[in-house]
């Protein structure tokens, strides 16, 4: 179901909470380095500056392994996957 929510915890520069789920929602199209990667801190920053308790757009398109819904994420009418692929994994 597409809807919109509000963006309460960035967990890191792929990984989301919002106000309506209980689960995080892991970006799709995106994949940040990982804590102690190097990276990680500016990715992570880069999210939070981008969506931290703004609304967003959420597609859920999957479930992954650790039971996170896989998401697009849109600002506006941008998918952030786009917005955030200068931090995408090397």
């Amino acid at each position: 179901m597409v809807r919109k929510e509000t963006v309460t915890k960035i967990i890191d520069g792929d990984t989301i909470e919002t106000s309506v789920r209980e689960k995080r929602i892991r970006i799709e199209g995106i994949d940040t380095p990982e804590k102690g990667q190097p990276g990680y801190s500016e990715a992570k920053k880069a999210l939070n500056q981008l969506l931290k308790d703004e609304k967003v757009t959420v597609t859920p398109v999957a479930t992954d392994v650790y039971g996170r819904t896989v998401a697009k994420v849109k600002k506006g009418n941008r998918l952030v996957s786009t917005l955030m692929k200068k931090h995408q994994k090397k």
